[in-house]
């Protein structure tokens, strides 16, 4: 299998990881970065020697063809622009998810994909898990009979709700987009993996229920660092910080400064947004929402995320006519209903990089372009667009108290 060039746009946290992946075997070389930022351009050409560099991706799409493949990992909202140019421009495509915060821009980034013949995978990690993988085998075994309905969870996590939709970048519909989208599509894409069937209707409820100025203490200050009940919140921001400091990775005080050390994460928090208390921010998003699926065929799934739990694998449970799985992100525990036996199976799953989906997805979209083996990429454009027709469903469904059909194809 020959060595795959490629191209970055956007290195920060998930386009420098999927690159790291790419590289660390010589299975790819970095050919190009595109990063506006000069401290994450810099450290991009000191980790890949002899990469060009661009402070926007303009110049580097006005450039020949410089790599086999790009990674577009930049900010939600900037999706669509570099997706259509770098597929017209015939480069093999790898998006981050989701796809794009308008649902009509999805469905151009995904014309312009199958217009141009190139590979295009989303990032819908959690289908290249190892734990996916068991399920998966399992159920394509026919071990459970035919799947008649799935419960999924996925536990946010009170600190990294906090962190990441309250204080952070995907705090505000407006600057990003909803909460489902921004997280929780691909969880919408691996249940229907799992079922095989596209959805077809569609409820939802949920809400913005605790992060509010409402529920601000008496006597709380705006700031972490002035407020003198901070050792009896869950939610100050130096009890989430500063256990990070001198850790071996650089998540999450890469988003909060360019120094991680104690002074420099203790100034971050006196002066910048991740220092706010979580009850005087101008966050809007959902903390809490639940979504009802109907599939063709009948099946139906519930879909829970929440904020309020401790950050955690996902944890399933898949309902058959001849038995039933219980899974919490690495074991999972299989049930027949002929013998009444439980088989538990351990799947291995890795604790870091989405339980080993990260490399996954990275080492599928290297043998696809590598090996010009377009079934390594899991998902086609249209699937990963339908995963996001679905969050938009839900989300209308939860705006305005209905259920939601999906159609079969654009009506004119």
């Amino acid at each position: 299998m020959r060595q795959v060039s490629l191209a970055l746009v956007g290195a920060g946290a998930r386009g420098s990881r999927y690159t790291t992946y790419a590289t660390r075997d010589g299975r790819a070389r970095l050919a190009a970065v595109a990063e506006p930022d000069p401290r994450r351009r810099a450290d991009t050409l000191a980790a890949h020697p002899g990469a060009l560099a661009f402070e926007d991706w303009r110049e580097l799409a006005a450039r020949p063809r410089l790599a086999d493949a790009v990674i577009i990992a930049t900010m939600d909202a900037d999706h669509v622009e570099p997706a259509v140019r770098f597929a017209e421009l015939g480069y093999h495509i790898l998006l981050e998810k989701p796809m794009a915060v308008r649902l009509e821009d999805c469905r151009r980034i995904i014309e312009a994909a199958e217009k141009s013949g190139a590979m295009f995978a989303v990032c819908h990690v959690l289908r290249y898990t190892p734990y996916t993988r068991a399920v998966k085998q399992l159920l394509d075994s026919g071990r459970i009979g035919e799947i008649v309905s799935i419960e999924h969870l996925e536990p946010v996590g009170w600190w990294h709700h906090a962190h990441s939709y309250v204080r952070g970048n995907w705090r505000r519909t407006d600057e990003a987009t909803f909460m489902l989208l921004a997280k929780s599509c691909h969880d919408l894409d691996w249940l229907t993996y799992m079922i095989g069937r596209r959805v077809s209707r569609v409820s939802s409820f949920g809400g913005l229920k605790h992060f509010t100025a409402v529920n601000q203490p008496e006597g709380a200050a705006d700031r972490c660092l002035d407020c003198s009940l901070a050792e009896q919140c869950p939610y100050a921001a130096q009890r989430i910080y500063l256990p990070y400091v001198g850790g071996p990775d650089d998540w999450p005080l890469n988003a909060l400064t360019a120094d991680p050390s104690e002074e420099g994460v203790l100034r971050a928090l006196r002066e910048g947004p991740y220092g706010r208390c979580v009850y005087a921010c101008d966050n809007d998003v959902v903390d809490h929402q639940v979504v009802n699926l109907e599939f063709d065929g009948g099946a139906t799934a519930s879909f829970t995320m929440t904020a309020f739990s401790p950050k955690a694998p996902r944890k399933t449970r898949i309902f058959g006519t001849r038995g039933s799985i219980d899974g919490d992100g690495v074991m999972l525990a299989v049930t027949d209903f002929v013998t009444g036996e439980t088989e538990v199976v351990d799947t291995h799953a890795p604790k870091d990089g989405h339980s080993g989906g990260d490399e996954g997805l990275v080492t599928a979209f290297l043998d696809a372009v590598g090996g010009v083996d377009p079934s390594a990429i899991l998902s086609d454009p249209k699937e990963s667009l339908h995963s996001h027709e679905i969050a938009w469903a839900a989300e209308e469904a939860r705006l305005t108290g209905t259920v939601v059909t999906i159609p079969l194809k654009e009506q004119p």
